[in-house]
């Protein structure tokens, strides 16, 4: 037996998904009763309609963006709405462009523990390169095109090994009280990149990753999200909302998303470093300033910058980037000091790798990097200061 869990699948003008996603659910889960929550970010395709008649037919809940259709509430907090209000111990991370092969459910259960995340293993149509973690076949590439025939008799066949990887991609298995214990989603990655923080701070926190090759999915592989170019205005509001989710994601860590082959998060060490950046102009300081705690600017008028950067991003900037007359008090850690009009794509390089560099540097000093000139006063990794939101 296993227990009752709560499927979590958060919406954004996801019907067509949804009318394939949850029936693949009641159809095909071990246990008949799960619940299932559904968070409606944004509709325009009548998704709460739906959801209202079907409700009872499939024994589900759906809540409502408070301010739907005006301001999106984002993915990690959709997932974390429906977190809480899960009255089960155990939560999945679901997506509705997904489709539940059978028993998926049970054989991520047989893995669960406390403090790890069990992940089903994803089918996909073959548009992305594989990369060791998924398995490649071709069921359909839109919901009304699901081939579920012979996809239930794919999961008869390739379901019946016992072979257990490590990694975490979604769909995924928890206990809801060790998920929130690390407070949940980080509300800073709101459209994307929030699984690959949340992945991260796991990893932090000593958790394990299992991925359950025995427990199948199909999965359209950004269809819902708009990640494919299939439908180009979801197409292009994914790229602007990917875009910004990625610099807030490198503002608190400092580096870009990293993992292995098969999905095992790869932490880089944390620390807080200034770019003395002399000579500025607006090029290189778009450029470069996620990737450092805070830039001191010399040479340019920095107001209207900050004013539209502040539109797409989560913090205040007035507090990360300011003129270098502007005394900020001592600040322990990292100096780098570079002159813009010299800036290469080499010097680029090793500002985006600074983290790993600095970290088997091993020591304090001052040292040059092609035009970076490098200070480090105090040489704290703080990236476990990062763990809970």
């Amino acid at each position: 037996m296993m227990d009752k869990i709560t499927f979590c699948i958060p919406s954004k003008d996801n019907l067509r998904y949804l009318k394939t996603c949850i029936p693949s659910i009641r159809k095909n889960a071990y246990r008949k009763d799960h619940n299932i929550i559904v968070f409606v970010d944004q509709d325009n395709d009548g998704t709460v309609k739906w959801l209202d008649e079907a409700k009872r037919e499939y024994n589900l809940k759906f809540i409502m963006n408070p301010n739907l259709n005006k301001e999106r509430y984002g993915i990690g907090k959709a997932y974390d709405r429906c977190i809480k209000e899960a009255n089960t111990d155990i939560v999945m991370i679901f997506h509705a462009d997904m489709m539940l092969g059978k028993n998926a459910d049970l054989e991520a259960f047989k893995h669960l523990d406390r403090k790890t995340a069990v992940s089903a293993t994803r089918v996909e149509p073959p548009l992305h390169p594989n990369g060791g973690e998924k398995i490649l076949r071709d069921f359909g590439m839109w919901p009304e095109e699901f081939k579920e025939e012979a996809f239930d008799k794919f999961v008869d066949v390739e379901g019946k090994t016992d072979k257990v990887t490590n990694g975490i991609f979604a769909p995924w298995m928890v206990y809801k009280e060790d998920f929130l214990a690390i407070g949940g989603h980080d509300a800073r990655m709101h459209s994307c990149r929030e699984d690959s923080d949340v992945f991260n701070r796991m990893m932090l926190d000593g958790w394990d990753f299992k991925q359950v090759w025995s427990s199948l999915v199909y999965h359209l592989t950004g269809r819902g999200a708009g990640s494919f170019s299939g439908d180009e205005q979801r197409h292009e509001e994914w790229k602007r909302e990917m875009n910004n989710s990625t610099l807030e994601f490198i503002r608190k860590w400092g580096s870009n998303v990293e993992h292995t082959p098969l999905m095992q998060p790869i932490v880089t060490p944390v620390y807080r470093k200034i770019l003395k950046l002399v000579n500025a102009n607006e090029k290189a300081l778009e450029a470069l300033e996620p990737w450092f705690t805070e830039v001191a600017v010399q040479d340019l008028d920095i107001t209207d910058w900050v004013a539209k950067k502040n539109k797409s991003s989560y913090l205040n900037l007035n507090e990360r980037v300011y003129n270098f007359n502007n005394d900020r008090g001592t600040f322990d850690g990292i100096f780098v000091t570079l002159d813009a009009n010299k800036l290469t794509q080499e010097d680029f390089n090793n500002v985006m790798l600074l983290n790993k560099i600095i970290a088997n540097s091993g020591k304090e000093g001052v040292f040059n990097l092609g035009n970076l000139t490098i200070r480090i006063d105090k040489l704290k990794d703080i990236s476990k200061e990062l763990i809970k939101v």
